[in-house]
């Protein structure tokens, strides 16, 4: 049987992935050229093997073949294709076998790009690889097979669950995955670099986009998610410290802290130990994240049930943790920065404390989101840690971050004098202090006074970057300022692009105060006709509507909304319950929402009587809500251009030792 076939085939490139670990391994260390050639045709072989099992649980998915258990527990025949081809992520074995399809498509492709370049680092980085796929191969094995049969052909399956069955979970996995996934091959060259004592600028220079587009795709999936959390869980925010967006959001901080830190090594040749183990830590919180989400060890909305992996993990985590502490105590003396940072008031200060702060950041929210296991270890009582918490040890870090994230770009390399500094900070400084003189007249609450007046400073200090290179690209070239712009941002991309991503980041942090500080909200019961004002908002319930889809039945509210002080018609919300043939017992929410650039209304339905007679509702007004997913846009933008090619930027590539022995 094809599924009998499928798993052995597992079993297989298993097999073959040890082999290329070794083959990498030993071919890196005696530099011997057949073995570094074996551990490029493992990754490919595995990468093949690994897209044929995932193509047959697809099949056994989209064909309702209930006789696979995994297909049984998480599809039904009434199931959309579009949700049977998001199932195979849908559920813990699956989402294993996605995890490494995904590895093995990021090995290929980084094989295939240098196979022919980095010598002395490629045999490490298909080994460091290979040790991944090998490790979700032994899970699929022994721990998750998405291959098991049943006894017999049930005649349906049990169904999706309902929180996965919305467009938003079929694309907000794939871009944590590939972001989360992607990790891994930075941290790979990281080990080849420490393998093979080239611990100089070349790999960091390689491994730039090799981070830059797994971060991207990390970002975008966590604004995806939080969308999701937003439109689906219908509680009126989109970030709730949950402990599995916690495992997402990490990683992000470290990996975010390294691609900042990598810079200050090709400028200055220092921050190197920072710089292996920020990219470690990422990769080993990748894996952590994994393991919370699939283990059932801490509990969340989003997690899967208790499962077997839990020790495979563990056992992981252990070998990786004491592999590269061994590992950088080991080349310690080929880290020694190569010059000491000169002052305080200089750019690679500033990068510095960026890379405290993130670490800083990173650590409380991991303790937080561990806290309640560890209370439960040591006082037998599971003590919660809510995003009060989180609010109030991170926010304030996360303000000084915002802070130096515009104050580094206007300091200068080695030091800045006084007089540079009244030049670059005086126009940003003074925006700064006239937007919190207005926050303040529009609410006096002091932190969001201070954030916003933040958040002004540093889009000063952007625009203000913007605007002198532009002039200065005018005056050298005579261009007109549309096409100054562009060539500036063509030619300086990684500088220009990484402003970009600032600049959306602050959009971020702008929607973010104003949800948190000015939200306005109400619970309310309405008959037929019957209003609630908020906010210069009247709603009005006008009744019920019920949908009948292929799996479920929706029921839908209407609400006519309107300005009061206009009497103007803003249009009709249409919020409603989901109620799923195979869990009736667990009904989703969809809001019903109107946006526009300084708030959202959105509304909730919470239940009804009398056939629509009156429902309950949660409304909300929100403010700048819709600036997070601008900032996320322009997040992307900014990070295309710094991972684009440039004319300008011709990296020389260190020459590569003598040549490997044929053996």
């Amino acid at each position: 049987m094809i599924y009998n076939v499928a798993y052995l085939v597992l079993i297989a490139a298993a097999v073959i992935a040890a082999f290329g670990v070794f083959a990498g391994y030993w071919g890196g260390v005696k530099r011997l050229a057949r073995f570094s050639h074996a551990s490029f045709n493992a990754v490919y072989a595995v990468g093949g093997m690994v897209f044929f099992a995932t193509c047959v649980l697809w099949y056994a998915l989209l064909n309702d073949r209930f006789e696979v258990t995994y297909v049984w527990n998480h599809s039904e025949r009434a199931l959309p294709t579009f949700y049977k081809f998001s199932a195979l992520w849908g559920g813990q074995a699956g989402s294993l076998l996605f995890w490494t399809l995904i590895i093995s498509c990021f090995s290929v492709a980084v094989a295939k790009l240098h196979r022919n370049k980095q010598q002395s680092l490629m045999p490490f980085v298909n080994a460091t690889i290979l040790s991944t796929s090998l490790f979700f191969l032994v899970l699929l094995i022994f721990a998750a097979n998405p291959f098991k049969l049943n006894s017999a052909m049930p005649p349906d399956g049990q169904g999706l669950n309902p929180l996965l069955q919305n467009y938003w979970m079929v694309i907000h996995p794939v871009m944590l995955y590939l972001g989360w996934i992607g990790l891994t091959v930075p941290f790979a060259f990281a080990v080849g670099a420490l393998m093979s004592r080239r611990l100089g600028n070349e790999w960091v220079r390689i491994v730039r986009r090799w981070t830059l587009i797994p971060w991207m795709f990390l970002s975008v999936g966590i604004l995806m998610g939080s969308q999701w959390a937003y439109m689906e869980l219908g509680w009126g925010g989109y970030w709730a410290w949950d402990p599995v967006e916690n495992a997402s959001f990490i990683p992000w901080l470290t990996a975010t802290a390294f691609l900042h830190s990598i810079i200050i090594q090709e400028q200055r040749g220092i921050l190197k130990v920072w710089n292996v183990v920020l990219i470690f830590s990422t990769y080993f919180l990748v894996i952590l994240g994994t393991f919370i989400t699939r283990s059932g060890l801490i509990e969340s909305v989003h997690s899967f049930a208790l499962s077997d992996v839990g020790p495979f993990f563990l056992g992981f985590m252990v070998i990786l943790l004491f592999g590269f502490i061994w590992l950088l105590f080991n080349r310690l003396p080929l880290l020694k920065d190569e010059q000491p940072i000169d002052s305080y008031a200089s750019r690679e200060a500033a990068f510095l404390g960026n890379n405290w702060l993130f670490a800083g950041i990173a650590f409380a929210t991991l303790w937080g989101t561990f806290f309640p296991m560890f209370s439960e270890l040591l006082v037998q009582d599971r003590i919660s840690v809510a995003a009060p918490f989180f609010n109030r040890v991170n926010g304030p870090l996360f303000l000084i971050l915002f802070l130096l994230m515009g104050i580094g770009p206007l300091l200068g390399w080695r030091r800045t004098s006084m007089e540079a500094m009244r030049r670059q900070f005086t126009w940003p400084l003074v925006f700064a202090v006239l937007s919190g003189i207005a926050a303040a007249v529009y609410n006096s609450q002091i932190f969001s006074v201070i954030g916003m007046t933040i958040c002004a400073f540093v889009t000063g200090a952007i625009v203000q970057e913007f605007v002198r290179g532009t002039i200065a690209r005018r005056v050298a070239t005579n261009e007109n300022v549309i096409v100054a712009l562009g060539s500036l941002m063509r030619r300086n991309g990684r500088r220009y692009g990484g402003y970009t991503v600032h600049l959306g980041i602050v959009m971020m942090g702008v929607a973010i105060i104003g949800n948190e500080f000015y939200l306005t909200s109400t619970n309310v019961t309405l008959g037929q006709n019957e209003s609630v004002n908020l906010t210069g908002y009247e709603i009005t319930y006008t009744g019920l509507d019920t949908d009948r889809g292929s799996n479920v039945t929706s029921i839908t509210a209407n609400l006519d909304v309107r300005h009061i002080a206009t009497g103007r018609f803003v249009g009709t919300l249409v919020p409603h319950r989901n109620i799923y043939d195979k869990n009736p017992d667990m009904p989703t929410s969809e809001v019903g929402l109107h946006m526009n650039l300084l708030r959202d209304v959105y509304v909730v339905l919470n239940g009804w009587e009398d056939r629509g007679a009156t429902a309950t509702f949660s409304v909300y007004i929100n403010p700048l809500t819709i600036w997070l997913w601008l900032g996320g846009i322009v997040l992307i933008i900014g990070t295309l251009i710094s991972a684009w090619p440039h004319p300008s930027r011709r990296l020389a590539t260190a020459p590569e030792p003598a040549a490997y022995a044929r053996a």
